[in-house]
């Protein structure tokens, strides 16, 4: 700390120095010509005798390194588009002017002007005619340039994740794209892109636990929407027959490598389709978002290559938990006779789960790990479902499916219940089924009844296709990182001083 303090003073020292000859150290605005990177190509077409050479180029970005050798000096720019080296001479700046670069260093951002040219290095370099100080940096870069490799703080601070380590910003271009990519797709295929509240009285859609607010103006506790799913149904009722969201979701839980309190969603909800049509949507959208960002449908995650292209691998929910875990859930019909068979394995069972989360247990504990290739998991029991339509031979069961991709679930479809009598009387069995000591816990994760969602498909909802796709882990897949930090550009941290 005390290092740090002394290069604070020493820059702050820098820029009275600045100010003392009437420089201003932060101007409101600069007029470059090109980017870096724009520069570059330029040279290599000047040339190649393409074009003419230009009398001068602006431009503008920080200072990553700073080499002096007596009456000469050499700087590296980098803006977002790339890095180009800068030659100054006292020469042709003058005495006055080039003894200013002493006050300037690495993180400063500056304005050059000048013409290219090769050094006998190779390298193309821009000498400098005049040079504008645009924002004096009072704090060092990280590691002095050599990268910032605390994972914590490169989350926490994660512009100088930014800066320090090149690898970053082509990752969140990425995600940028990826996500482009997951609208052209969707629009394409004539879906309409909408957008639903993020405060609601009722957050449903899903089994979370919910983030809490007040609203002074109306006087009424809010809540964080835990889905999408329930206000795109009404959009289904009013007459969109195919539409879409991608958008911030909330759930008040735990942080892992898989989870953030806030993630983004995409739920695209197609009117007269079943839970088979979406299975075929996401598998055509995942592999078209492939092909157009990252060129291929093969990806690295980890020490495994998957293969994105379809078709993918199709199995029971049931097959898969009895191959795995050796249960058959369908011989433990109620929550307790599962419950014990899961303790004489050996497994620590939470008593207030209910018998569809114990089922999901089982799939995370046993399943999930091993389905590295793009598998959907499909038909899973009515009780973990209450939003999916009952399957047409086995009303036991639902038309729901789950994708796993590296061992982690990236997207759940559902043909979607539109029977309003029915939809009421899951609700309330769900209800029903929670137990008194998870009905103590405030703003437990028991799905809440939505009146307005339960009068909307009294109007009448479509037959309908429904599917979540987590955007965070459809990243993480393709760009083959296996922490959804980093992903996210600021993830969720526990708030700490310096």
């Amino acid at each position: 700390m005390a290092r740090l303090e002394q290069i604070t003073r020493q820059r702050l020292e820098k820029l009275e120095r600045l100010r003392g000859r009437g420089i201003e150290p932060y101007p409101h605005s600069y007029h470059r010509t090109h980017t870096c990177e724009e520069a570059l190509k330029l040279f290599q077409r000047m040339e190649a005798g393409e074009v003419p050479t230009p009398q001068e180029l602006r431009l503008a970005g920080r200072i990553t390194s700073i080499r002096f050798m007596g009456k000469i000096a050499f700087f590296d720019l980098r803006d977002g588009s790339g890095k180009v080296q800068l030659f100054f001479s006292r020469e042709r700046l003058g005495d006055g002017k080039y003894e200013l670069l002493r006050d300037l260093d690495i993180g400063d951002i500056i304005g050059v002007a000048g013409s290219l040219f090769r050094t006998k290095t190779g390298e193309v370099t821009l000498d400098v005619a005049d040079f504008t100080v645009l924002c004096k940096s009072l704090k060092p870069l990280p590691e002095k340039w050599h990268g910032l490799v605390d994972v914590e703080k490169r989350y926490r601070r994660r512009y100088l994740d930014l800066i320090a380590n090149e690898e970053t910003k082509p990752l969140f271009v990425a995600r940028s794209r990826i996500v482009s990519a997951v609208r052209e797709f969707l629009v394409q295929r004539g879906f309409i892109e909408v957008e639903t509240p993020v405060l609601q009285s009722v957050a449903g859609g899903a089994l979370a636990r919910r983030f809490k607010t007040h609203h002074e103006a109306l006087d009424e506790d809010l809540y964080l929407r835990i889905a999408l799913e329930l206000h795109l149904k009404r959009l289904v009722v009013g007459g969109f027959d195919k539409v879409f969201e991608i958008g911030r979701v909330f759930r008040n839980e735990g942080i892992s490598t898989k989870h953030n309190p806030e993630f983004t969603m995409l739920e695209v909800y197609e009117a007269y389709a079943d839970y088979s049509d979406m299975m075929g949507l996401v598998e055509g959208m995942v592999c078209y978002v492939a092909r157009e960002t990252i060129g291929s449908t093969r990806v690295k995650f980890g020490n495994d290559t998957i293969d994105l292209s379809p078709p993918w691998r199709r199995v029971t929910l049931r097959e898969a938990v009895k191959e795995r875990s050796g249960i058959d859930f369908e011989d433990y019909p109620d929550v307790d006779s599962l419950r014990h068979k899961m303790e004489e394995m050996g497994m620590e069972v939470d008593p207030t789960k209910d018998r569809g989360r114990l089922v999901d247990e089982l799939i995370s504990t046993f399943v999930e790990p091993h389905l590295i290739q793009p598998t959907f998991l499909v038909d899973y029991p009515v009780e973990m479902s209450p939003l999916a339509k009952r399957k047409r031979d086995n009303p036991g069961m639902v038309e729901r499916f789950e994708l796993f991709i590296g061992g982690m679930e990236v997207a759940n479809a559902f043909t979607e219940l539109n029977d309003p009598l029915e939809q009421r009387e899951r609700f309330r069995k769900q209800q029903e089924t929670q137990t008194s000591a998870a009905r103590s816990v405030e703003d437990t994760e028991a799905e809440v009844i939505d009146e307005d969602f339960l009068l909307a498909l009294e109007y009448g909802m479509p037959p309908t296709g429904g599917l979540g796709v987590g955007i965070d882990r459809l990243v993480m897949v393709l760009c083959g990182k296996q922490s959804i930090r980093e992903v996210i550009l600021f993830p969720q941290l526990k708030t700490k001083g310096d």
